[in-house]
């Protein structure tokens, strides 16, 4: 078992693992204790009282976090050329389609979110086993195949983050950076948490959310009170 470093072990010591904090107050401590050389990353992990494997117990969804994510999303917009010009517009960072298909075909996955007309699908369904196992596949429920391509991309651009639940029953989301605000990072928290529990399963029976954990890129976890994640700590 490796050794904590000295950093580490004084990172550890400002979690109190035997407490449950509310989201402001994990929104504040998570920024302490990021101790990496870069901007990292602030994500939630949901567990929630459903079982994956049966089709009514499938939580997923998509909700745009108020304070945006933080991170640089790469758009591809696969559309015909009618609608070029107003994924352009809205920002996508790629904008074609059958250039774009034969990349994909070949291998390059090189965006993080891909959005589409429902006329294309049909072109989309040969290339699940390279989109799939990214979660790059585009699905009407998550808004990625719409006509409204436009307000798609600039959803997206503006914090739009879809979640599934895993096999396990955990949602595992991003809600910022640690260079956020401690605000921006609750309020974000929050329209996720609150998100899910509008989407609690009619036959999840007894309590829905079981834990929730707070964490920064490589720091410890932080436990959140379940109790105590609504609006007004």
């Amino acid at each position: 078992m490796a050794k904590l470093t000295k950093k580490q072990k004084d990172t550890n010591a400002k979690i109190d693992k035997s407490n449950t904090y509310t989201v402001a107050e994990a929104s504040q401590l998570v920024k302490e204790v990021s101790t990496v050389n870069f901007d990292a990353s602030v994500d939630l992990a949901v567990r929630l009282n459903v079982d994956p494997r049966k089709a009514n117990q499938m939580v997923r969804g998509v909700v745009t976090l108020p304070h945006g994510t933080g991170k640089d999303v790469k758009v591809l917009a696969l559309v015909t050329p009618d609608k070029a010009a107003e994924a352009e517009a809205a920002g996508a960072d790629y904008v074609g389609l059958d250039e774009y298909l034969e990349k994909i075909k070949n291998g390059w996955t090189d965006v993080d979110v891909i959005i589409t007309m429902p006329s294309v699908m049909g072109k989309l369904g040969p290339l699940g086993r390279v989109l799939g196992p990214r979660g790059l596949m585009p699905n009407p429920k998550t808004g990625t195949v719409t006509m409204d391509v436009a307000k798609a991309v600039s959803d997206v651009k503006a914090g739009k983050i879809d979640f599934k639940v895993d096999k396990t029953g955990i949602i595992h989301a991003s809600v910022g950076k640690a260079s956020f605000d401690a605000e921006k990072i609750a309020g974000n928290a929050r329209e996720l948490i609150n998100t899910l529990v509008k989407l609690k399963p009619t036959t999840s029976k007894g309590v829905y959310i079981k834990s929730i954990y707070m964490s920064s890129t490589m720091s410890p976890s932080i436990q959140i009170d379940t109790k105590r994640f609504a609006s007004d700590d």
